[in-house]
This record gives structure tokens, C-alpha cells and sequence, in this order.
């Protein structure tokens, strides 16, 4: 689960994580009167959305009268903010955040987030503040410094000035640091976050270390227990069909291509996915159905996949084992009657009931293509999609 900038910046504070003052904004008046609140004499606006980029989009702007804030707000308001994580269909500014000026000296990079090759706490942090840091990987590697946690001893104040000395900090801008990242570190186990970057990380002229910019990812799984964390949710900012996938615990990403899978596994999904590329095809999205999907699940899932437009046919690739291939194809078979199915559609069965599923999908009388392996299955869906087009 994703939160808005505001919303890190709230939370992280609380941790004893610097931070400049802010408030956020849903109108143009709201906006005037948290600047009035703040005081001058400079001001920053900044869209809150779901997405990195914001500045290079024209959704960040520095202001120097209380009126230039009001009328920047009402700008941004409303405004398709287009970054590179958006696409080129941008997302809705509903709220903007309205923060003091800082006088910016310096620029750096930080970030927490679960290295899955070692299963711990990672800490990168670059002197090269402000840039995409997977540019700075590609270009400049050697300026990325990465410290691993172990979790027996937690981070310790000397993990904090080995980085803050990386980065070039020095004389009250180390202590300064070092109470920021342990700040960050407690406040990423305790929330069960999964990421946290803060980009920049700034020194001011008075050297301050501060967060200008905060980015916090969560872990689904333990949102339970983190129920001031889940209240920060935004559905407004995620995909209509993810958030209704979710409602009935199914996994599912949109993803650009314009074929539908229904797999049931995460990686018989994966390996469906690649093996549509393979024979030429791009995969509109991942569904994993799950292990003990009913007829009911089985016929959302298959509803979500062609709410999408761009789904042009439909593979859909089954291994029971603890799901019954005949549940399979009776929500198959329900949800194509129900939908009116108008898109090539190609099923492949294995396992546990596969000649009842085969049967009942046999017998419905709709024009399903049946596939003996996967290779065939995406074969014959990326060549009837072609025909098709």
C-alpha cells in the first residue's frame, strides 16, 4: 500500500524525523490560508499523488507571495499530472501540499527498504540527491553506498555515521543525520513498511538535515495490525479493477498488452506471462485466482479481465491441484455467458478433475479453444488474437 507525501511526512515526524512545516490543501482558499498559517516568505506547492516525478511534471513549484500559492493551488487542482511512473494518462490532482520554504545547500538520497537476496533491512543512500537513483545505478554506480541491517542488533548509531560519512556530512550535520536515520529505521519496523525513500534528504544553510520529499510503501500482509497505517489509504489513487480484485482476495495488476490471463498460482502466472512474450504476445495482466478459488471468484476474475478494453482474447491456464478443474470451468463458462463473450478465448486444463472440467466446457457450446499443454495454449491465443485484429 502506497501513502501520499503529507501522509509519510506525518508519520515519520512522529519518529523524530526533521521535516518542514506543512499542511495540505483540497481548495485554492484552503491553500491561502495554510500559507498565511506557515508565514513567508517562500513557499512550495506540491500535487499529492501516487507517483515520483512530480517536480519534472509541473506538479512542484516554488511561490513567494501568499497569492501566487492560492493561484498555483487552483492551477494544480484538478490538473493530469504526467510523470514517467504515471503513464501517459496521468493521474488527477485532488490535494496539494502546501510546505515552508528551506534553504536548500545540498541534495542527497536515502532510502530503507527488504533486500530480498539477504531477507534484511537495506539502507542506500547517494550523495546524487534529487536524480532518479536508477539512473544514478546505471551511470555512477560508485556513488551509491548500501548498509545492510542485521536484524539480531537492529541499526546501531554507527551504521547511521558510516552513511552519514558517506555522504560527506560533517560537524553538527552528522548528529543531525544520525538522530534522522535511526528515526527512519524505528519508524519502518514499527509501521511494517516495505519501502521508505526520502529523496531529497537535505542539508540546509544552517545545517539542518532534513526530509524535503518522503515516499513510503507498505507491506498488504500487515496492514491488519497497522490500522492507523490502513486509514491512510487513498483508493482514489489505485487501479478501479485492483481495488475490486482485492475485495475478492484475488491478485491482480493490469498490466499494457492485450492478452487476459487467469492462472491459479503467482508463478504458473509468471511463467504464463513469459511465454505469451515468447510466442509474441504481451500479457494485459496478472491474476493469480489462487489455490481454492470458488465458481463465484473464478467468475469475478474472469469479469475483471475483460473490464479491460484493451483485452482483446483470453488464456486462461489451469494446474489443479488443490483447485478442481471443473470449478475452473463452470466459472469460465458462467462468466462468458454472463459477459457475452466476444474475444478469442483459449483454456488449458491439468490436474485434479480435468476431464469433467474439459467436458463441461466442451458441452457449453461456446467457442472455447482447448489446449494440451501451455506451449499450445499460448500459441494458439497469441495466433487467434492476430487473426482477430
Amino acid at each position: 500500500m502506497n501513502i501520499h507525501e503529507y501522509q509519510a511526512k506525518q508519520l515519520l515526524a512522529k519518529y523524530g524525523v526533521a521535516v518542514p512545516k506543512g499542511k495540505v490543501a483540497y481548495t485554492a482558499p484552503e491553500a491561502e490560508a495554510v500559507a498565511k498559517e506557515l508565514g513567508g516568505p517562500v513557499w512550495v506547492v506540491k500535487a499529492q499523488i501516487h507517483a515520483g516525478g512530480r517536480g519534472k511534471g509541473g506538479g512542484v513549484k516554488v511561490v513567494k507571495s501568499v497569492e501566487d500559492v492560492r493561484d498555483t493551488a487552483n492551477a494544480m487542482l484538478g490538473m493530469q499530472l504526467v510523470t514517467h511512473q504515471t503513464g501517459p494518462q496521468g493521474k488527477e490532482v485532488k490535494r496539494v501540499y502546501i510546505e515552508e520554504g528551506c534553504d536548500i545547500q545540498r541534495e542527497l538520497y536515502i532510502s530503507y527498504l527488504i533486500d530480498r537476496a539477504t531477507s534484511r533491512i537495506t539502507i542506500m543512500a547517494s550523495t546524487e540527491g534529487g536524480m532518479d537513483i536508477e539512473e544514478v545505478a546505471a551511470k555512477t554506480p560508485e556513488k551509491i553506498l548500501t548498509i545492510t541491517i542485521d536484524p539480531a542488533t537492529g541499526m546501531l548509531p554507527f551504521h547511521a555515521r558510516r552513511v552519514a560519512f558517506g555522504l560527506g556530512l560533517e560537524g553538527k550535520q552528522v548528529g543531525a543525520a544520525v538522530k534522522l536515520m535511526l528515526g527512519m529505521y524505528a519508524a519502518f519496523n514499527a509501521l511494517d513498511a516495505s519501502m521508505m525513500e526520502i529523496n531529497p534528504l537535505v542539508v540546509t544553510g544552517e545545517g539542518a538535515v532534513m526530509a524535503l520529499d518522503a515516499k513510503m510503501n507498505f507491506d498488504d500482509n500487515a496492514l491488519f495490525r497497522q490500522k492507523d497505517v490502513a486509514e491512510l489509504r487513498d483508493e482514489d489513487e489505485e487501479d478501479p479493477a485492483e481495488l475490486e480484485a482485492a475485495r475478492h482476495d484475488l491478485n491482480y495488476i493490469k498490466l499494457d498488452g492485450n492478452i487476459g490471463c487467469m492462472v491459479n498460482g503467482a508463478g504458473l502466472a509468471m511463467a504464463t506471462m513469459d511465454i505469451i512474450k515468447l510466442f509474441g504476445g504481451d500479457p494485459a495482466n496478472f491474476l493469480d485466482v489462487g489455490g481454492g478459488a470458488t465458481k463465484e471468484r473464478v467468475t469475478t476474475a474472469f469479469k475483471l479481465i475483460l473490464s479491460d478494453a484493451n483485452v482483446e482474447g483470453i488464456l486462461v491456464n489451469i494446474f489443479g491441484g488443490i483447485m478442481r478443474c471443473d470449478v475452473i470451468a463452470e466459472g469460465v463458462v458462467a462468466a462468458a455467458r454472463e459477459v457475452s463473450l466476444n474475444v478469442p478465448l483459449v483454456v488449458r486444463l491439468e490436474g485434479t478433475n480435468v476431464e469433467l472440467g474439459k467436458k463441461i466446457l466442451a458441452d457449453s457450446g461456446l467457442p472455447i479453444v482447448s489446449a494440451d499443454d501451455l506451449g499450445d495454449a499460448a500459441e494458439k491465443i497469441v495466433k487467434a488474437v492476430k487473426e482477430a485484429a
